[in-house]
């Protein structure tokens, strides 16, 4: 399965609008098994904040160990991620 996360917005900054997102997607993913592929496509998000990638992304890896991310060479894409994987290893 691929989300296009354009679809909640090019520009996703708040919490509030992370966890929001999140939710919105549950009714499609709920009946997909933790093996699932699921690509977390990046592609028309201009901004991504750390905030909202944690309400909706870090969930969702958690929840589907075989996510793949795609289209991250925004620079801000790039350094919201970084950052959520260095909070991980703490």
């Amino acid at each position: 399965m691929k989300i296009y996360l354009k679809k909640f917005g090019s520009v996703l900054i708040s919490r509030p609008a992370g966890k929001e997102a999140y939710l919105a997607l549950q009714p499609t993913v709920k009946e997909l098994g933790p093996d699932e592929k699921i690509e977390i496509d990046f592609e028309g998000v201009s901004v991504l904040t750390p905030s909202w990638a944690d309400e909706f992304v870090t969930p969702l890896v958690k929840q589907f160990q075989n996510s793949i991310l795609l289209n991250t060479e925004n620079p801000s894409v790039k350094a919201t991620l970084e950052t959520l994987r260095k909070s991980r290893e703490k």
